[in-house]
């Protein structure tokens, strides 16, 4: 079933029209589906149809759009009105501030509005559902729906449901994200950070840890992973990676190695934080390679090297 039938033909909407929420408008809009963003801020808003366009564009020039830049951005409506922007919708995608007392009150107020049918996904990294979405007549129809920035790129989604977010919600929300052309992951408790920061944690953890003791420099733990792990993980992941990489397969490798990766476990502290001396010293060594000024310039450069890659794999799967 594709995107169109999930919805039945009705909008879905956009809370939150910044960097996030325009992502995630040009995911549905590339879908075939109508949206419409919905802002706070009136700044915010009337700039994101232009933010929408200029990625519509890039994607275009790399041959990621299977229909025109204008075809797609004309599903694309701003409304400033949040009551007006959810009439009619099937699913609201929330992309507001990181905080659980702004998700709270904007539950609240959609609450309010009496849309009975309405799901609603959160953008959050790491608030779960529970923190802002309990004990309220929408509580079954609420999940945390965490995209990668940006979502049409990179396409891993984590779905993550409160105690009181029905099976039927998750099940839809799950459908609908495969139709998009998402790839899921189902979270089966909340947990802090879900899966995907909860993996990226751990490396940073270290990553910090071995900058710190002089190990290496950041530039150095970067280069292990953007030349070394990093060219596995960009197709597979790490236990088909283990998987491969032992005579006989994944057991095979416990065994090797197991005991090694056990000792590095324990050579840790697990509560040691990022002070601000060692914040201080990667913020130098990082504007070596990067000016605070040439940040924006870097970010678009990194769009663009995930766009060709897009297209490698685009390729990739079709042989």
């Amino acid at each position: 079933m594709n995107a169109i039938d999930l919805t039945k033909g009705k909008p879905v909407t956009v809370i939150g029209a910044g960097l996030v929420g325009a992502g995630w408008a040009i995911v549905f809009a590339r879908a075939g589906v109508s949206v419409r963003m919905t802002d706070s801020s009136a700044q915010v808003l009337e700039s994101a149809p232009k933010l929408v366009a200029q990625q519509l564009e890039r994607l275009h020039s790399h041959g990621l759009l299977k229909e025109s830049v204008a075809t797609i951005l004309a599903r694309v409506s701003v409304e400033p009105d949040l009551k007006k922007a959810l009439d009619g919708a099937i699913y609201a995608q929330e992309s507001v501030l990181e905080k659980a007392d702004v998700k709270r009150k904007l539950m609240l107020e959609i609450e309010s509005f009496g849309y009975d049918d309405l799901i609603i996904g959160s953008s959050t990294s790491g608030i779960p559902a529970s923190d802002f979405g309990l004990d309220l007549k929408i509580s079954p129809r609420v999940l945390v729906v965490h995209p990668v920035n940006p979502p049409y790129l990179v396409p891993i989604i984590e779905l993550v449901g409160s105690p009181q977010t029905s099976k039927e919600t998750i099940d839809w929300a799950d459908h609908f994200m495969q139709a998009l052309g998402q790839s899921v992951i189902r979270v089966n408790e909340e947990i802090e950070g879900f899966v995907i920061n909860r993996l990226q944690a751990v490396l940073l953890r270290e990553a910090w840890t071995m900058v710190a003791d002089g190990v290496c420099s950041c530039e150095d733990v970067d280069k292990a992973i953007r030349d070394g792990l990093g060219f596995r993980w960009s197709f597979i992941g790490p236990f088909e990676t283990i998987d491969l990489n032992a005579p006989n397969g994944v057991a095979d490798y416990a065994a090797r190695f197991g005991p090694l990766f056990h000792r590095i476990a324990q050579s840790r502290d697990q509560k040691r934080p990022w002070d601000e001396p060692l914040i201080k010293e990667v913020e130098t060594q990082r504007r070596q390679f990067v000016k605070q000024s040439e940040l924006n310039a870097r970010r678009d450069w990194r769009d663009e090297q995930l766009m060709k890659f897009a297209v490698h794999r685009a390729k990739s799967a079709d042989k």
